[in-house]
């Protein structure tokens, strides 16, 4: 006669897969959310992104030791005049229970018409992820080492033309 627990014996590894998966699915959408409240300059995306505690080291010039350090330089550097884009590639995402970590390539471009320039580079973020008690993802630690940054002067492009910007003022036509 069949054992009548075997079957639930078999199913909870499946359980266990489709958590670990719905999981990972959360913590990609978590650090899209991530980057777009950054391009989007939208602040109170971004601190609902990040634990109170974050850490955050950017290359070798920036680090964070909370969200409301984090959040303050956001604000006074990357404001309207800084037009940012990043670009999330191949997560690697492991999670061990109410803790994750992620690795991710990382393409970005900065345009800052002010000072004719534009900046391009790539790296790779290393972050750490934490399960809130309301069962909510968020970003523990974040940081990147730059595989290249390259800057070009916009002058030197002589044709290049910013036609749209989501915060300045439309053209004339």
């Amino acid at each position: 006669m069949a054992d009548p627990g075997a079957g639930h014996e078999r199913e909870r590894p499946l359980a266990d897969a489709v958590a670990r998966l719905g999981d990972v699915e959360a913590i990609k959408t978590l650090k899209y959310r991530y980057m777009r409240a950054v391009d989007t300059k939208d602040w109170d995306l971004l601190a609902e992104t990040l634990e109170p505690d974050v850490t955050a080291r950017y290359g070798r010039r920036l680090d964070f030791a909370d969200r409301e350090e984090l959040l303050a330089y956001f604000r006074e550097n990357l404001g309207p005049g800084i037009l940012t884009v990043h670009h999330l590639h191949q997560p690697e995402i492991d999670v061990d229970g109410d803790t994750a970590t992620g690795t991710w390539a990382l393409r970005d471009q900065v345009i800052i018409p002010e000072y004719r320039i534009m900046i391009t580079g790539a790296c790779f973020y290393t972050d750490t992820y934490r399960r809130g008690d309301d069962g909510d993802w968020r970003i523990a630690s974040t940081s990147y080492d730059r595989l290249f940054e390259a800057t070009e002067s916009l002058d030197v492009r002589t044709d290049f033309r910013l036609t749209e910007n989501r915060w300045a003022d439309p053209p004339p036509d």
